[in-house]
């Protein structure tokens, strides 16, 4: 039995009379890429704000690798192993992209501005950080300001500093959205060799059908906040629950 690194019980979180998450219970496998998908509503991203704290949950708890950290702020949760790249793009704009990518190790590894130390630290900080450019293939940019970057290396860049944080679980939020056809692939091809590493576990939230058939091993399904379906990608895509959400029909039998 693969390790559980991520749990969701009875996740719930209300705004006023709404509840936009609604008790959802789910639990996230070492090795596994789990596709969370729904309609426009859905609670989608509102889940993932309840897992990485970005809002704090009105009932229910979130266990990183065994451990409660439903109260923990996001910068803890951050530091136990969570990694979240945003739906928005999320970067240092008047940095450079290499600038970008090395602070992100620097507070990683918890280095601070010792003098006598820093000369070799940066060597091994820049060092480490052109690694993670050349992954991503943004090593021809590291000398470019972020902020006169294409939106798709923006989304490029945003997965290279997920990956400096080097967490076990990595939450992507519609990781290509805004990207062209020739750009997407880089990423989805990022989130593949991600997968390989059988020790982390990757959440994808996303709206295309295609990327969902090609990288995910399990899909969850959220319809008004609730956990509608779970399961393997053929079996939850060909159901009922599948076709009728993303038809637009009501759920309220479901």
């Amino acid at each position: 039995m693969t390790q559980m690194l991520l749990e969701t019980e009875g996740l719930t979180v209300r705004f006023g009379g709404h509840v936009a998450v609604d008790a959802v219970s789910c639990g996230f496998r070492a090795g596994e890429l789990t596709a969370i998908v729904g309609p426009n509503g859905a609670g989608k991203t509102t889940y993932f704000n309840l897992i990485s704290g970005q809002i704090a949950a009105s009932e229910g708890t979130v266990r990183l690798m065994g451990e409660d950290v439903t109260r923990d702020p996001v910068a803890s949760r951050c530091r136990k192993g969570l990694g979240r790249a945003f739906q928005l793009t999320n970067l240092f704009p008047n940095l450079t992209v290499l600038e970008n990518v090395r602070l992100v190790i620097q507070a990683r590894r918890r280095m601070g501005f010792n003098l006598l130390s820093m000369a070799t630290s940066h060597r091994e900080l820049t060092v480490a950080a052109i690694a993670i450019l050349e992954r991503v293939r943004l090593h021809p940019l590291a000398e470019q300001k972020v902020g006169g970057l294409s939106h798709g290396n923006q989304r490029k860049l945003e997965v290279a500093i997920l990956i400096a944080l080097d967490p076990v679980v990595y939450m992507f939020d519609e990781p290509t959205a805004g990207m062209s056809v020739d750009e997407a692939p880089v990423v989805l091809d990022l989130i593949a060799e991600l997968k390989a590493e059988k020790d982390r576990t990757i959440l994808l939230v996303e709206h295309k059908m295609d990327v969902i058939r090609s990288l995910a091993d399990r899909i969850i399904v959220l319809h008004n906040g609730a956990l509608a379906a779970d399961g393997d990608p053929a079996t939850v895509m060909a159901s009922d629950v599948v076709q009728e959400a993303y038809m637009g029909r009501d759920l309220a039998d479901v």
